[in-house]
């Protein structure tokens, strides 16, 4: 039983083929040691704006630009991504990619610094989707600020929230499992919230903003 769950999660992995310029940006992620997110996350991005129609996107953690390029094949033509990294080489990765792909420069918002500090200044609800994959220690702190921003109907989507299989096992008591874990629970049972939590890549947490 666990070989093939195993082989129907891989062949769910790997059923979208990504566009080679993500594809390109996904290795470029791994050379500079940002993890990128997995084909199928990627793909539940895209289809996650695309269901929403997001016009107005936020990201917290570039990386090289791939979960961007998965979010805005998902948006409208018209729709803004604002993505914020503390790296700037992260970032100059991530223009390259967006400019690989063709993304006019004005769908793109690359805003270097802290993403406390960042969110800080965006205006309450008036985002379609959050996405948040960045530091994980901050990653509460990202939370409340992401739902301040979402406009009612918008989705929070947070990735690593199975933490490499570890959030499921209550043995692991790492300080990072047991925050996810913590959170995954707090986020479930908030009645701002209308919660899943896909088992894709490394652990998709969605909710929708009542």
């Amino acid at each position: 039983m666990a070989v093939a769950k195993a082989s129907t999660l891989a062949y769910a992995e790997d059923f979208i083929t990504p566009h080679p310029v993500i594809e390109q940006a996904r290795h470029r992620g791994e050379e500079l040691g940002a993890t990128p997110v997995s084909t199928a996350a990627g793909a539940t991005l895209r289809l996650l704006a695309a269901a929403v129609g997001a016009r107005h996107v936020v990201e917290v953690g570039t990386g090289a630009g791939s979960s961007g390029l998965w979010l805005l094949q998902g948006m409208p033509r018209d729709g803004i991504l604002t993505s914020i990294d503390h790296e700037p080489e992260h970032q100059r990765a991530a223009r390259e990619a967006f400019t690989a792909a063709g993304i006019p420069p004005q769908r793109t918002r690359v805003i270097s610094g802290s993403a406390e500090a960042v969110l800080s200044r965006l205006t309450d609800g008036a985002y379609d989707l959050v996405f948040v994959d960045a530091d994980k220690e901050s990653y509460p702190s990202y939370v409340e600020q992401g739902i301040r921003l979402l406009r009612t109907g918008g989705v929070l989507v947070l990735d690593n929230m199975l933490w490499h299989d570890q959030v499921a096992d209550p043995a692991s008591r790492d300080a990072t499992t047991t925050l996810l874990r913590e959170l995954g629970k707090k986020l479930r049972d908030d009645e701002r919230l209308q919660p899943a939590l896909l088992p894709v890549g490394d652990g998709l947490f969605v909710a929708v903003r009542r």
